[in-house]
Protein backbone atom coordinates (compact mmCIF):
# COMPACT_ATOMS: atom_id res chain seq x y z
CA UNK A 1 0.00 0.00 0.00
CA UNK A 2 1.77 3.21 -0.99
CA UNK A 3 1.66 6.44 1.55
CA UNK A 4 -1.14 8.05 -0.26
CA UNK A 5 -3.75 5.19 -0.24
CA UNK A 6 -5.83 3.89 3.38
CA UNK A 7 -8.51 2.31 3.66
CA UNK A 8 -11.85 3.08 4.90
CA UNK A 9 -15.36 1.21 5.71
CA UNK A 10 -18.58 1.66 3.86
CA UNK A 11 -20.97 -0.28 5.47
CA UNK A 12 -19.63 -3.59 5.28
CA UNK A 13 -17.44 -2.92 2.50
CA UNK A 14 -13.73 -1.87 2.73
CA UNK A 15 -12.90 0.64 0.47
CA UNK A 16 -9.10 1.51 -0.80
CA UNK A 17 -8.76 5.47 -1.42
CA UNK A 18 -6.13 6.99 -3.28
CA UNK A 19 -6.23 10.42 -1.95
CA UNK A 20 -4.82 13.90 -3.72
CA UNK A 21 -3.29 12.27 -7.18
CA UNK A 22 -1.15 14.91 -8.79
CA UNK A 23 -2.11 14.27 -12.49
CA UNK A 24 0.02 16.38 -14.96
CA UNK A 25 -1.21 18.41 -17.75
CA UNK A 26 0.50 18.96 -21.04
CA UNK A 27 0.88 22.53 -20.18
CA UNK A 28 2.46 21.39 -16.67
CA UNK A 29 -0.72 22.03 -14.77
CA UNK A 30 -1.59 19.22 -12.12
CA UNK A 31 -4.84 17.99 -11.39
CA UNK A 32 -5.85 17.02 -7.97
CA UNK A 33 -8.06 13.30 -8.09
CA UNK A 34 -9.11 10.82 -5.59
CA UNK A 35 -9.58 7.16 -6.65
CA UNK A 36 -12.06 4.73 -4.58
CA UNK A 37 -11.26 0.85 -5.26
CA UNK A 38 -11.26 -2.47 -3.94
CA UNK A 39 -8.48 -3.44 -1.86
CA UNK A 40 -7.02 -5.83 -3.92
CA UNK A 41 -5.09 -4.06 -6.29
CA UNK A 42 -6.05 -6.07 -9.37
CA UNK A 43 -6.38 -4.02 -12.52
CA UNK A 44 -9.63 -3.35 -13.40
CA UNK A 45 -11.80 -0.37 -15.40
CA UNK A 46 -12.04 3.27 -14.38
CA UNK A 47 -15.27 5.82 -14.19
CA UNK A 48 -14.27 8.80 -13.88
CA UNK A 49 -15.77 12.26 -12.48
CA UNK A 50 -14.78 15.25 -12.78
CA UNK A 51 -16.38 18.89 -12.09
CA UNK A 52 -15.80 22.07 -10.34
CA UNK A 53 -17.99 21.17 -6.94
CA UNK A 54 -15.49 20.10 -5.00
CA UNK A 55 -13.80 16.20 -4.62
CA UNK A 56 -14.40 16.39 -0.95
CA UNK A 57 -18.53 17.05 -1.16
CA UNK A 58 -18.32 14.06 -3.57
CA UNK A 59 -16.90 11.79 -0.90
CA UNK A 60 -19.84 12.43 1.05
CA UNK A 61 -21.60 10.20 -0.52
CA UNK A 62 -19.98 7.35 1.68
CA UNK A 63 -21.65 8.76 4.43
CA UNK A 64 -24.60 10.68 3.31
CA UNK A 65 -28.28 9.28 3.07
CA UNK A 66 -29.18 10.37 -0.45
CA UNK A 67 -31.97 12.67 0.15
CA UNK A 68 -34.96 13.88 -2.18
CA UNK A 69 -36.48 16.96 -2.89
CA UNK A 70 -38.02 19.11 -0.91
CA UNK A 71 -35.75 17.62 1.76
CA UNK A 72 -33.71 20.78 2.95
CA UNK A 73 -30.67 18.47 3.45
CA UNK A 74 -30.74 17.44 -0.35
CA UNK A 75 -27.48 19.46 -2.13
CA UNK A 76 -27.41 19.71 -6.00
CA UNK A 77 -23.74 19.57 -6.37
CA UNK A 78 -23.10 15.79 -5.19
CA UNK A 79 -22.97 14.16 -8.15
CA UNK A 80 -20.31 11.88 -8.86
CA UNK A 81 -22.14 8.59 -7.72
CA UNK A 82 -22.55 6.01 -5.74
CA UNK A 83 -19.00 5.96 -4.61
CA UNK A 84 -19.39 2.39 -2.54
CA UNK A 85 -21.38 0.48 -5.63
CA UNK A 86 -18.89 1.73 -7.84
CA UNK A 87 -16.11 -0.06 -6.00
CA UNK A 88 -18.45 -3.00 -5.66
CA UNK A 89 -19.28 -3.56 -8.95
CA UNK A 90 -15.52 -3.93 -10.05
CA UNK A 91 -14.24 -0.60 -10.81
CA UNK A 92 -11.98 2.20 -9.91
CA UNK A 93 -13.94 5.39 -9.17
CA UNK A 94 -11.87 8.46 -10.14
CA UNK A 95 -12.89 11.43 -8.63
CA UNK A 96 -11.29 15.13 -9.71
CA UNK A 97 -11.09 18.77 -9.31
CA UNK A 98 -11.39 20.68 -12.61
CA UNK A 99 -8.08 23.39 -13.55
CA UNK A 100 -8.92 26.32 -10.87
CA UNK A 101 -10.71 24.18 -8.23
CA UNK A 102 -10.42 22.81 -5.24
CA UNK A 103 -7.30 21.04 -4.91
CA UNK A 104 -6.52 21.77 -8.65
CA UNK A 105 -3.61 24.37 -10.42
CA UNK A 106 -4.12 26.37 -13.05
CA UNK A 107 -6.88 29.09 -13.98
CA UNK A 108 -10.42 28.52 -14.83
CA UNK A 109 -11.67 31.42 -17.37
CA UNK A 110 -15.09 31.30 -17.87
CA UNK A 111 -17.74 28.70 -18.12
CA UNK A 112 -16.29 25.60 -19.66
CA UNK A 113 -12.70 27.02 -20.14
CA UNK A 114 -9.53 26.58 -18.39
CA UNK A 115 -7.04 29.27 -18.93
CA UNK A 116 -7.45 29.62 -22.56
CA UNK A 117 -7.24 25.73 -22.37
CA UNK A 118 -10.20 23.68 -24.26
CA UNK A 119 -11.59 21.75 -21.16
CA UNK A 120 -11.96 18.62 -23.18
CA UNK A 121 -7.96 19.09 -23.40
CA UNK A 122 -7.41 18.53 -19.86
CA UNK A 123 -10.17 15.67 -20.14
CA UNK A 124 -8.05 13.74 -22.47
CA UNK A 125 -4.96 14.25 -20.38
CA UNK A 126 -6.80 12.83 -17.13
CA UNK A 127 -8.39 9.63 -19.36
CA UNK A 128 -4.79 8.92 -21.30
CA UNK A 129 -3.56 8.97 -17.71
CA UNK A 130 -5.71 7.34 -15.50
CA UNK A 131 -5.73 4.35 -18.25
CA UNK A 132 -1.84 4.27 -17.74
CA UNK A 133 -2.00 3.24 -13.62
CA UNK A 134 -1.19 0.21 -12.87
CA UNK A 135 -4.82 -0.49 -10.93
CA UNK A 136 -6.29 0.46 -14.25
CA UNK A 137 -6.76 -2.18 -17.15
CA UNK A 138 -6.99 0.22 -19.57
CA UNK A 139 -11.02 0.69 -20.21
CA UNK A 140 -12.33 3.82 -18.71
CA UNK A 141 -15.49 5.13 -18.72
CA UNK A 142 -17.03 8.54 -17.14
CA UNK A 143 -19.95 8.58 -14.45
CA UNK A 144 -22.09 11.40 -12.93
CA UNK A 145 -25.13 13.80 -13.45
CA UNK A 146 -25.72 17.12 -14.67
CA UNK A 147 -22.13 19.25 -14.82
CA UNK A 148 -20.43 15.91 -14.48
CA UNK A 149 -22.44 14.74 -17.61
CA UNK A 150 -21.38 17.63 -19.53
CA UNK A 151 -17.86 17.12 -18.95
CA UNK A 152 -18.87 13.75 -20.52
CA UNK A 153 -19.30 15.17 -23.47
CA UNK A 154 -16.56 17.72 -23.60
CA UNK A 155 -14.41 14.82 -22.87
CA UNK A 156 -15.63 12.35 -26.09
CA UNK A 157 -15.36 15.19 -28.23
CA UNK A 158 -11.90 15.25 -27.79
CA UNK A 159 -11.38 11.29 -28.51
CA UNK A 160 -9.00 10.24 -25.72
CA UNK A 161 -8.28 6.69 -27.45
CA UNK A 162 -9.13 4.68 -23.72
CA UNK A 163 -11.99 6.30 -23.11
CA UNK A 164 -14.76 3.58 -24.61
CA UNK A 165 -17.88 4.30 -23.45
CA UNK A 166 -20.29 7.13 -21.32
CA UNK A 167 -23.30 7.00 -19.79
CA UNK A 168 -24.90 10.78 -19.35
CA UNK A 169 -27.69 11.47 -16.95
CA UNK A 170 -29.02 14.81 -16.60
CA UNK A 171 -26.78 17.00 -18.46
CA UNK A 172 -26.98 20.78 -19.72
CA UNK A 173 -25.89 20.82 -23.59
CA UNK A 174 -26.43 24.11 -25.44
CA UNK A 175 -25.10 26.44 -23.09
CA UNK A 176 -27.21 29.40 -24.18
CA UNK A 177 -29.89 27.01 -23.03
CA UNK A 178 -28.67 26.33 -19.77
CA UNK A 179 -28.36 29.95 -18.88
CA UNK A 180 -31.86 31.56 -20.74
CA UNK A 181 -34.80 29.70 -21.56
CA UNK A 182 -36.52 31.20 -24.25
CA UNK A 183 -34.55 34.52 -24.19
CA UNK A 184 -35.65 34.48 -20.01
CA UNK A 185 -32.74 34.35 -17.38
CA UNK A 186 -32.89 31.19 -15.55
CA UNK A 187 -31.20 31.15 -12.36
CA UNK A 188 -30.04 27.62 -11.70
CA UNK A 189 -26.79 28.41 -12.41
CA UNK A 190 -26.49 31.01 -10.19
CA UNK A 191 -26.96 28.48 -7.27
CA UNK A 192 -24.47 25.96 -8.92
CA UNK A 193 -22.09 28.85 -9.32
CA UNK A 194 -22.04 30.72 -6.19
CA UNK A 195 -23.66 28.49 -4.01
CA UNK A 196 -27.21 29.00 -2.94
CA UNK A 197 -30.83 27.58 -2.83
CA UNK A 198 -29.72 24.45 -2.30
CA UNK A 199 -26.12 24.06 -4.03
CA UNK A 200 -22.87 24.40 -2.44
CA UNK A 201 -21.71 25.53 -6.01
CA UNK A 202 -18.24 25.71 -7.44
CA UNK A 203 -15.11 25.31 -5.41
CA UNK A 204 -13.51 28.49 -6.59
CA UNK A 205 -9.57 29.15 -6.01
CA UNK A 206 -8.40 30.35 -9.15
CA UNK A 207 -11.03 31.68 -11.31
CA UNK A 208 -11.74 34.49 -13.78
CA UNK A 209 -14.27 36.56 -16.19
CA UNK A 210 -13.88 35.60 -19.22
CA UNK A 211 -15.79 39.21 -19.93
CA UNK A 212 -12.71 40.60 -18.17
CA UNK A 213 -10.51 38.88 -20.12
CA UNK A 214 -11.70 39.99 -23.40
CA UNK A 215 -12.61 43.89 -22.49
CA UNK A 216 -10.72 46.85 -20.74
CA UNK A 217 -12.08 48.14 -17.37
CA UNK A 218 -13.44 51.05 -19.37
CA UNK A 219 -15.18 49.27 -21.89
CA UNK A 220 -16.86 47.21 -19.61
CA UNK A 221 -18.07 49.33 -17.55
CA UNK A 222 -20.36 50.73 -20.21
CA UNK A 223 -21.39 47.17 -21.25
CA UNK A 224 -22.48 46.96 -17.38
CA UNK A 225 -24.25 50.52 -17.68
CA UNK A 226 -26.23 48.89 -20.76
CA UNK A 227 -26.87 45.83 -19.12
CA UNK A 228 -28.35 47.67 -15.72
CA UNK A 229 -30.84 49.81 -17.76
CA UNK A 230 -32.50 46.88 -18.46
CA UNK A 231 -35.30 46.91 -15.86
CA UNK A 232 -35.43 43.30 -14.97
CA UNK A 233 -32.21 43.00 -14.04
CA UNK A 234 -32.01 46.47 -11.83
CA UNK A 235 -35.04 45.36 -10.38
CA UNK A 236 -33.13 42.20 -8.70
CA UNK A 237 -30.53 42.70 -5.99
CA UNK A 238 -28.42 40.11 -6.60
CA UNK A 239 -27.66 40.59 -10.33
CA UNK A 240 -27.07 44.45 -9.34
CA UNK A 241 -25.08 43.01 -6.87
CA UNK A 242 -23.30 40.55 -9.53
CA UNK A 243 -21.97 43.15 -11.72
CA UNK A 244 -21.08 46.42 -9.78
CA UNK A 245 -19.00 43.44 -7.67
CA UNK A 246 -18.16 40.68 -10.35
CA UNK A 247 -15.16 39.54 -8.22
CA UNK A 248 -15.89 36.01 -7.12
CA UNK A 249 -18.88 35.80 -8.81
CA UNK A 250 -17.32 35.66 -12.36
CA UNK A 251 -19.09 33.05 -13.73
CA UNK A 252 -22.72 34.22 -12.80
CA UNK A 253 -21.42 37.62 -14.00
CA UNK A 254 -20.07 36.17 -17.20
CA UNK A 255 -23.83 34.71 -17.96
CA UNK A 256 -25.61 38.19 -17.03
CA UNK A 257 -23.23 40.30 -19.20
CA UNK A 258 -24.43 37.61 -22.65
CA UNK A 259 -28.30 37.33 -22.38
CA UNK A 260 -28.01 37.13 -26.23
CA UNK A 261 -27.08 33.50 -27.92
CA UNK A 262 -23.87 34.14 -29.95
CA UNK A 263 -20.04 32.91 -29.98
CA UNK A 264 -19.36 33.43 -26.56
CA UNK A 265 -21.88 30.43 -25.91
CA UNK A 266 -20.97 28.70 -28.97
CA UNK A 267 -17.62 28.13 -28.76
CA UNK A 268 -17.95 25.76 -25.38
CA UNK A 269 -21.61 24.06 -26.58
CA UNK A 270 -21.13 20.39 -26.14
CA UNK A 271 -24.08 20.00 -29.07
CA UNK A 272 -21.65 21.30 -31.64
CA UNK A 273 -18.77 19.00 -29.97
CA UNK A 274 -20.86 16.07 -29.77
CA UNK A 275 -20.74 15.05 -34.34
CA UNK A 276 -16.82 14.58 -33.27
CA UNK A 277 -17.91 11.70 -30.89
CA UNK A 278 -17.96 8.41 -32.19
CA UNK A 279 -17.47 6.02 -28.77
CA UNK A 280 -20.78 4.57 -27.41
CA UNK A 281 -23.29 6.98 -25.43
CA UNK A 282 -26.20 6.21 -23.33
CA UNK A 283 -28.18 9.66 -22.50
CA UNK A 284 -30.65 9.29 -19.57
CA UNK A 285 -33.09 11.80 -18.16
CA UNK A 286 -36.64 12.05 -15.54
CA UNK A 287 -39.15 14.48 -17.64
CA UNK A 288 -40.00 17.49 -15.67
CA UNK A 289 -37.13 20.01 -16.77
CA UNK A 290 -38.29 20.58 -20.18
CA UNK A 291 -34.83 22.09 -21.19
CA UNK A 292 -32.46 18.70 -20.19
CA UNK A 293 -35.02 16.69 -21.87
CA UNK A 294 -34.23 18.68 -25.21
CA UNK A 295 -30.74 19.14 -24.87
CA UNK A 296 -30.73 15.04 -24.60
CA UNK A 297 -32.83 14.35 -27.62
CA UNK A 298 -31.10 17.22 -29.41
CA UNK A 299 -27.51 15.28 -28.69
CA UNK A 300 -29.00 12.13 -29.39
CA UNK A 301 -29.67 13.12 -33.04
CA UNK A 302 -26.33 15.12 -33.33
CA UNK A 303 -24.50 11.61 -32.45
CA UNK A 304 -23.17 9.39 -34.82
CA UNK A 305 -21.95 6.31 -33.37
CA UNK A 306 -23.76 3.67 -31.05
CA UNK A 307 -26.10 5.57 -29.06
CA UNK A 308 -28.70 5.17 -26.05
CA UNK A 309 -31.68 7.56 -25.41
CA UNK A 310 -33.63 7.14 -22.19
CA UNK A 311 -36.39 9.28 -20.82
CA UNK A 312 -37.68 8.73 -17.64
CA UNK A 313 -40.40 8.93 -15.47
CA UNK A 314 -40.84 12.35 -13.44
CA UNK A 315 -40.34 13.98 -11.06
CA UNK A 316 -37.64 15.80 -12.39
CA UNK A 317 -34.84 16.24 -9.60
CA UNK A 318 -33.10 13.11 -8.89
CA UNK A 319 -31.61 11.93 -5.09
CA UNK A 320 -28.10 13.57 -3.55
CA UNK A 321 -26.02 12.00 -3.38
CA UNK A 322 -26.67 10.60 -6.73
CA UNK A 323 -27.93 7.12 -6.72
CA UNK A 324 -30.33 6.72 -9.63
CA UNK A 325 -29.57 4.67 -12.95
CA UNK A 326 -26.85 3.03 -11.73
CA UNK A 327 -28.53 -0.11 -12.68
CA UNK A 328 -28.68 1.09 -16.19
CA UNK A 329 -25.06 2.66 -16.03
CA UNK A 330 -23.51 -0.89 -15.18
CA UNK A 331 -25.18 -2.97 -17.43
CA UNK A 332 -24.02 -0.33 -20.39
CA UNK A 333 -20.15 -0.36 -19.01
CA UNK A 334 -20.57 -4.51 -18.22
CA UNK A 335 -21.04 -4.45 -22.19
CA UNK A 336 -18.52 -1.60 -23.43
CA UNK A 337 -15.82 -1.67 -20.66
CA UNK A 338 -16.12 -5.49 -19.34
CA UNK A 339 -17.06 -7.14 -22.80
CA UNK A 340 -19.47 -9.20 -21.40
CA UNK A 341 -22.51 -9.80 -24.41
CA UNK A 342 -25.73 -8.93 -21.70
CA UNK A 343 -27.69 -8.14 -24.61
CA UNK A 344 -27.86 -4.95 -24.05
CA UNK A 345 -26.99 -3.77 -27.36
CA UNK A 346 -30.09 -5.92 -28.73
CA UNK A 347 -32.46 -3.52 -27.34
CA UNK A 348 -34.22 -0.95 -28.62
CA UNK A 349 -32.02 2.73 -28.77
CA UNK A 350 -34.81 4.85 -27.50
CA UNK A 351 -36.64 4.39 -24.50
CA UNK A 352 -39.73 6.31 -22.72
CA UNK A 353 -41.61 6.52 -20.28
CA UNK A 354 -45.26 7.89 -20.70
CA UNK A 355 -46.75 9.60 -17.71
CA UNK A 356 -50.44 8.85 -17.30
CA UNK A 357 -50.40 5.77 -19.00
CA UNK A 358 -47.29 4.60 -17.23
CA UNK A 359 -46.34 2.32 -20.36
CA UNK A 360 -42.81 2.65 -21.59
CA UNK A 361 -42.33 2.85 -25.47
CA UNK A 362 -39.43 1.69 -27.28
CA UNK A 363 -38.25 2.68 -30.81
CA UNK A 364 -35.13 3.22 -32.85
CA UNK A 365 -35.81 6.87 -33.42
CA UNK A 366 -37.30 10.40 -31.38
CA UNK A 367 -40.41 10.85 -31.49
CA UNK A 368 -40.64 6.96 -30.70
CA UNK A 369 -43.89 7.35 -32.49
CA UNK A 370 -45.67 9.14 -35.44
CA UNK A 371 -47.53 12.23 -34.06
CA UNK A 372 -49.60 14.83 -35.83
CA UNK A 373 -49.48 18.71 -34.36
CA UNK A 374 -53.09 19.16 -33.44
CA UNK A 375 -54.55 22.47 -32.67
CA UNK A 376 -56.64 23.07 -29.35
CA UNK A 377 -57.73 26.47 -29.67
CA UNK A 378 -58.18 29.33 -26.81
CA UNK A 379 -61.94 30.63 -26.37
CA UNK A 380 -64.05 32.56 -24.40
CA UNK A 381 -64.75 31.53 -21.04
CA UNK A 382 -61.19 30.39 -20.59
CA UNK A 383 -61.99 27.10 -23.03
CA UNK A 384 -59.40 24.91 -24.53
CA UNK A 385 -61.27 23.88 -27.79
CA UNK A 386 -60.41 21.61 -31.15
CA UNK A 387 -62.93 24.10 -33.11
CA UNK A 388 -61.37 27.71 -33.58
CA UNK A 389 -63.27 31.11 -32.59
CA UNK A 390 -65.64 32.22 -35.40
CA UNK A 391 -66.65 35.87 -34.18
CA UNK A 392 -64.12 38.93 -34.42
CA UNK A 393 -62.54 40.66 -31.47
CA UNK A 394 -65.19 43.32 -31.05
CA UNK A 395 -67.75 39.84 -29.97
CA UNK A 396 -64.82 37.76 -28.23
CA UNK A 397 -62.93 40.41 -26.07
CA UNK A 398 -59.63 39.20 -25.27
CA UNK A 399 -58.55 38.06 -21.99
CA UNK A 400 -55.61 40.14 -20.21
CA UNK A 401 -53.75 40.19 -17.01
CA UNK A 402 -52.10 43.21 -15.33
CA UNK A 403 -49.27 41.84 -13.50
CA UNK A 404 -47.15 44.41 -11.39
CA UNK A 405 -43.85 43.81 -10.24
CA UNK A 406 -42.72 41.59 -7.78
CA UNK A 407 -40.96 44.24 -5.95
CA UNK A 408 -44.40 45.94 -4.69
CA UNK A 409 -46.59 42.31 -4.78
CA UNK A 410 -46.96 38.97 -4.07
CA UNK A 411 -48.95 37.68 -6.18
CA UNK A 412 -48.78 36.29 -9.83
CA UNK A 413 -51.41 36.54 -12.07
CA UNK A 414 -52.29 33.56 -14.01
CA UNK A 415 -54.78 33.28 -16.97
CA UNK A 416 -55.78 29.87 -17.41
CA UNK A 417 -57.67 27.93 -20.43
CA UNK A 418 -58.86 23.85 -20.08
CA UNK A 419 -60.37 21.17 -22.21
CA UNK A 420 -63.38 19.76 -21.36
CA UNK A 421 -63.13 15.92 -20.01
CA UNK A 422 -60.81 13.55 -22.42
CA UNK A 423 -63.75 11.09 -23.60
CA UNK A 424 -61.26 8.34 -24.61
CA UNK A 425 -57.25 8.37 -23.62
CA UNK A 426 -55.52 10.46 -25.63
CA UNK A 427 -51.34 10.23 -26.48
CA UNK A 428 -48.58 12.86 -26.66
CA UNK A 429 -45.29 12.69 -27.52
CA UNK A 430 -43.09 15.24 -29.22
CA UNK A 431 -42.33 18.92 -28.99
CA UNK A 432 -45.26 21.53 -29.43
CA UNK A 433 -46.03 25.01 -29.97
CA UNK A 434 -48.44 27.98 -28.34
CA UNK A 435 -49.25 30.46 -30.91
CA UNK A 436 -50.79 33.77 -28.89
CA UNK A 437 -51.31 37.00 -30.14
CA UNK A 438 -51.09 39.88 -27.63
CA UNK A 439 -51.14 43.19 -26.69
CA UNK A 440 -48.54 44.58 -24.11
CA UNK A 441 -48.53 47.96 -23.24
CA UNK A 442 -44.30 48.06 -22.46
CA UNK A 443 -41.42 47.38 -25.21
CA UNK A 444 -41.13 44.22 -23.29
CA UNK A 445 -42.37 41.40 -21.21
CA UNK A 446 -42.22 37.21 -20.48
CA UNK A 447 -44.57 34.48 -21.61
CA UNK A 448 -44.38 31.88 -19.35
CA UNK A 449 -46.98 29.00 -20.20
CA UNK A 450 -47.32 25.60 -18.21
CA UNK A 451 -49.23 22.10 -19.13
CA UNK A 452 -50.96 20.60 -16.66
CA UNK A 453 -53.29 17.05 -16.83
CA UNK A 454 -55.79 17.63 -14.52
CA UNK A 455 -57.41 14.61 -12.79
CA UNK A 456 -61.33 15.13 -12.02
CA UNK A 457 -60.46 14.86 -8.34
CA UNK A 458 -58.30 18.27 -9.34
CA UNK A 459 -54.57 16.91 -8.86
CA UNK A 460 -52.20 17.59 -11.33
CA UNK A 461 -49.20 17.30 -12.77
CA UNK A 462 -47.26 19.45 -15.19
CA UNK A 463 -46.71 18.11 -18.52
CA UNK A 464 -44.45 20.73 -19.95
CA UNK A 465 -43.44 24.60 -20.08
CA UNK A 466 -42.77 27.44 -22.57
CA UNK A 467 -41.02 30.49 -22.49
CA UNK A 468 -40.44 33.80 -24.55
CA UNK A 469 -39.09 37.02 -24.00
CA UNK A 470 -41.01 39.47 -26.08
CA UNK A 471 -38.28 40.70 -27.48
CA UNK A 472 -36.75 37.52 -28.52
CA UNK A 473 -39.89 36.97 -30.61
CA UNK A 474 -38.10 36.70 -34.05
CA UNK A 475 -37.99 32.78 -35.54
CA UNK A 476 -35.87 31.31 -38.11
CA UNK A 477 -38.11 30.36 -40.52
CA UNK A 478 -35.97 27.79 -42.10
CA UNK A 479 -35.37 26.31 -38.96
CA UNK A 480 -38.63 26.12 -37.73
CA UNK A 481 -41.78 23.40 -38.50
CA UNK A 482 -45.04 23.38 -37.26
CA UNK A 483 -45.14 22.63 -33.78
CA UNK A 484 -41.14 22.60 -33.25
CA UNK A 485 -40.59 26.40 -33.63
CA UNK A 486 -36.76 28.00 -33.37
CA UNK A 487 -35.55 31.21 -32.16
CA UNK A 488 -31.95 32.57 -33.12
CA UNK A 489 -31.82 34.59 -29.70
CA UNK A 490 -29.24 36.69 -31.21
CA UNK A 491 -30.61 39.95 -30.82
CA UNK A 492 -33.43 41.65 -28.67
CA UNK A 493 -36.34 43.67 -31.13
CA UNK A 494 -38.37 45.82 -28.30
CA UNK A 495 -42.08 45.43 -29.12
CA UNK A 496 -44.14 48.89 -30.08
CA UNK A 497 -46.47 48.84 -27.00
CA UNK A 498 -50.51 48.73 -27.95
CA UNK A 499 -49.56 46.60 -31.19
CA UNK A 500 -50.69 43.16 -31.57
CA UNK A 501 -48.05 40.47 -32.22
CA UNK A 502 -47.57 36.56 -33.03
CA UNK A 503 -45.39 35.32 -30.07
CA UNK A 504 -44.66 31.53 -30.88
CA UNK A 505 -43.67 29.97 -27.66
CA UNK A 506 -41.90 26.50 -27.99
CA UNK A 507 -42.90 23.59 -25.78
CA UNK A 508 -40.52 21.37 -24.69
CA UNK A 509 -40.44 17.76 -25.47
CA UNK A 510 -42.57 15.52 -23.19
CA UNK A 511 -44.85 12.31 -23.40
CA UNK A 512 -48.09 11.68 -21.67
CA UNK A 513 -51.50 9.93 -21.90
CA UNK A 514 -54.53 12.62 -20.49
CA UNK A 515 -56.93 9.52 -19.37
CA UNK A 516 -60.45 9.72 -20.01
CA UNK A 517 -62.19 12.34 -17.53
CA UNK A 518 -58.90 14.44 -17.21
CA UNK A 519 -58.47 17.78 -18.31
CA UNK A 520 -55.42 19.86 -20.13
CA UNK A 521 -55.13 22.91 -18.83
CA UNK A 522 -52.80 25.55 -19.92
CA UNK A 523 -51.64 28.22 -17.76
CA UNK A 524 -50.08 32.10 -18.87
CA UNK A 525 -48.07 33.91 -16.80
CA UNK A 526 -45.09 36.59 -17.39
CA UNK A 527 -43.58 35.58 -14.09
CA UNK A 528 -43.95 31.91 -12.30
CA UNK A 529 -45.82 31.08 -9.44
CA UNK A 530 -44.08 31.50 -5.97
CA UNK A 531 -44.52 28.52 -4.94
CA UNK A 532 -47.02 25.31 -6.28
CA UNK A 533 -46.67 21.42 -6.33
CA UNK A 534 -44.45 21.64 -9.01
CA UNK A 535 -42.13 23.95 -8.21
CA UNK A 536 -41.57 22.75 -4.14
CA UNK A 537 -39.89 19.80 -6.51
CA UNK A 538 -37.06 22.03 -7.47
CA UNK A 539 -34.30 23.67 -5.58
CA UNK A 540 -35.16 27.16 -4.61
CA UNK A 541 -33.28 28.90 -7.34
CA UNK A 542 -34.63 27.46 -9.73
CA UNK A 543 -36.93 29.98 -11.39
CA UNK A 544 -36.48 32.43 -13.98
CA UNK A 545 -35.79 36.58 -13.93
CA UNK A 546 -39.37 38.37 -12.92
CA UNK A 547 -40.53 41.18 -14.76
CA UNK A 548 -39.43 44.36 -13.40
CA UNK A 549 -41.90 46.58 -14.91
CA UNK A 550 -45.73 47.22 -14.61
CA UNK A 551 -47.27 45.09 -17.76
CA UNK A 552 -50.67 44.89 -19.24
CA UNK A 553 -51.10 41.64 -21.47
CA UNK A 554 -54.09 41.50 -24.04
CA UNK A 555 -54.33 37.93 -25.40
CA UNK A 556 -56.79 37.83 -28.42
CA UNK A 557 -58.50 34.52 -29.13
CA UNK A 558 -60.83 35.69 -32.15
CA UNK A 559 -61.22 34.40 -35.67
CA UNK A 560 -58.69 37.16 -36.76
CA UNK A 561 -56.34 36.17 -33.73
CA UNK A 562 -55.92 32.12 -33.44
CA UNK A 563 -54.30 32.07 -30.17
CA UNK A 564 -53.78 28.15 -30.00
CA UNK A 565 -52.06 25.30 -28.72
CA UNK A 566 -49.89 22.64 -31.62
CA UNK A 567 -49.63 19.53 -29.61
CA UNK A 568 -48.07 16.46 -30.63
CA UNK A 569 -51.06 13.78 -30.92
CA UNK A 570 -49.84 10.45 -31.68
CA UNK A 571 -51.42 8.77 -34.51
CA UNK A 572 -53.21 4.99 -34.48
CA UNK A 573 -50.66 2.20 -35.02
Amino acid sequence: MSDQQHTIRAGEQTVAVRKDLRVPMRDGVELAVDAYSDVADTPRPALIAMSAYGKELQALALTTPPQRRPSPMWDGCIEAGDIARVVREGYVHVIGDVRGTGDSGGEMIGNYNFGGVPQGQDLYDLVEWVAAQPWCDGNVGMIGISYFGSMQVLAAAERPPHLKAIFVSGGHFDFYETTYHGGVMWFMPRAAREGRGGDSGIAHTNVTSRMAELYGPEELRKLVDERLDDPDVAAWPNLVHVLTYPKNREFWFDIVMNPLDGPWYEDRNPITLAAHIDIPVHLQIDQGRGWTVDGHIELFNTLKGPKKLDIGAYPPMQSRPWIEEHDKMFRWYEYWLKGIDNGVMDEPAVSVFVEGSREVVTAEQWPPKQVAHKPLYLRPRHKLSAEPEYMGAEHAAPDGFYQAPLTVTDKVEVLSWRTEPFEEPAELIGTGAAHLFVEIDQPDTNFILRLWDEAPGGARQLLTTGYLKASHRELDEERSSEGDPYHPHTRAVPVEPGVIEEYVLRLYPFAAVLRQGHRLVAELSNDEPLADAHNALLPPDAFHLPVGRAVTHKVYRDAAHPSRLLLPFTRPE
